[in-house]
């Protein structure tokens, strides 16, 4: 899977919450200063030659919507990530992320309690 730019990523997060969007819908939700018309609609299309995003004719425009969920791309990144800075280690990965954040002891059991939950 390739990986996206900041802009690419701004874009595919509205996405992730519209759902389902035209050109204007993204812009209206993106932040100050808002970006031209044309660099959003090329943006999209870009998503869509790298698979992420697909369209929809609607009327004289499109609807554009994701074709991959924020949550498969957050895994694919994050084992990327773990892949090309920890050796693969999930576990060094964490401890890295322990450490520069100071977490503290309730903060990590809040963690582990989530995470079994969630099993």
């Amino acid at each position: 899977m390739k990986q996206l730019t900041k802009a690419e990523e701004e874009v595919m997060q509205v996405l992730w919450d519209l759902q389902d969007a035209k050109v204007a819908d993204i812009i209206e939700r993106l932040p100050e200063p808002k970006p031209a018309y044309n660099t959003v609609s090329t943006v999209v299309r870009i998503l869509e030659t790298k698979g992420f995003v697909d369209h929809k004719a609607e009327g004289k425009g499109y609807r554009y919507f994701p074709l991959l969920s924020k949550s498969e791309y957050s895994h694919q990144s994050l084992n990327r990530l773990a892949d090309n800075y920890f050796q693969g280690s999930f576990k060094s990965m964490v401890s890295f992320f322990m450490k520069k954040n100071e977490l503290s002891l309730e903060e990590l059991e809040s963690i582990l309690n989530q995470v079994n939950e969630e099993k």
